[in-house]
């Protein structure tokens, strides 16, 4: 099989590539990623000279650039990662979101019908059910999202269901919960803990504490995309958690307790708009239809995460470029902090 995997640079994206070149050691893939301050090639060491591996830096809004990619390599299916997701960037930049999310999910939907790919897989978010008081959102709950990432990320969800009923697209969502583990970029919450405690500066928590998320280790999220891209029904969503729900307060606790940090270095700060307050996926459907469920408890997800980082310090280093300093000098300085 030959397989698009776009924005492969990035966090879920990397670790995807590696997962199915371990597990189809046969299959090609073609990795097109924009590049932008989240997309680290470093991620992909070691499977960069592989004959069945393939880097194209092009941006998904760029219809001429992708026709050409398509053209040339005529893939079976996409895997569709490229996003911008970081909620906080959203709020101050929306349209960046916009134009990549849902412009750029349109450009490959274009060019997967243009060139009849068997199977089109797009990677959403848990986050565009918006928050839950109690039990779990199904793939049939509303969507409400409550940020301009979650909301362009509804929008592109939309997009892809439209083309499956009007153009006859062989296409799948898959929508999953927080995502955690190697490779993440630092401005993420849990890398974003890790790095701070190791370096002992102050870890900004949003106004209680108390929200509520559920964790799912990549490389678990990784093996469901896998079994949905080779066993998902056509025009289906699946939700992908990781069935393990714990408060923003409790993850930082956690991570701290390990690394034997202390807790004054959490430090309250006015929490941002539209903060959902609890996020729950329902996992029935994917359980029922494709017989998976998730392998890795939090406590040895965090356990391996934070491992990871510990003996990965000179990829944060390197991953802390111009653009993420520059974000984030402005955001510890709008919070009253200092790095």
């Amino acid at each position: 099989m030959k397989i698009i995997v776009t924005g492969g640079c990035g966090f879920i994206g990397s670790n995807f590539i590696h997962y199915v070149m371990h597990k189809h050691p046969s299959y090609h893939i073609v990795n097109i990623d924009k590049l932008t301050y989240a997309g680290n090639l470093e991620n992909l060491k070691g499977v960069e000279r592989k004959s069945t591996y393939r880097f194209i830096k092009a941006d998904i809004c760029n219809s001429i650039a992708m026709k050409k990619v398509f053209d040339h390599y005529r893939p079976h299916a996409v895997v569709n990662f490229a996003a911008e997701s970081h909620v906080d960037r959203s709020i101050s930049a929306p349209a960046v979101f916009v134009k990549t999310n849902v412009l750029g999910v349109s450009t490959l939907l274009n060019c997967s019908l243009e060139y009849s790919v068997q199977k089109f897989l797009h990677i959403s978010t848990d986050e565009v059910y918006g928050s839950i008081q109690r039990g779990k959102f199904t793939e049939k709950s509303v969507l409400e999202p409550s940020s301009p990432y979650s909301a362009s990320k509804a929008a592109a969800d939309a997009m892809v269901l439209a083309y499956v009923k009007t153009y006859g697209l062989p296409a799948l969502i898959t929508r999953s919960s927080n995502n955690y583990g190697p490779f993440q970029f630092p401005e993420k919450f849990i890398p974003l803990v890790i790095n701070n405690a190791l370096k002992d500066k102050k870890i900004p928590l949003y106004g209680d504490g108390r929200n509520i998320r559920d964790w799912i280790y990549v490389e678990d999220n990784c093996e469901a995309i896998d079994h949905v891209l080779h066993k998902g029904r056509i025009g289906e969503i699946y939700n992908i958690g990781g069935q393990n729900e714990r408060e923003n307060i409790f993850v930082i606790r956690a991570i701290l307790k390990s690394l034997r940090k202390p807790a004054s270095l959490i430090a309250y700060v006015k929490d941002r708009p539209g903060h959902d307050r609890r996020y729950a996926l329902s996992i029935a459907k994917i359980k029922r239809h494709i017989g998976w469920t998730p392998r890795t408890s939090f406590e040895s997800g965090i356990k391996k995460t934070i491992h990871w980082y510990k003996s990965n310090t000179p990829w944060l280093r390197n991953t802390e470029t111009g653009a993420y300093r520059s974000f984030y000098t402005k955001y510890y300085s709008k919070m009253g902090l200092s790095e």
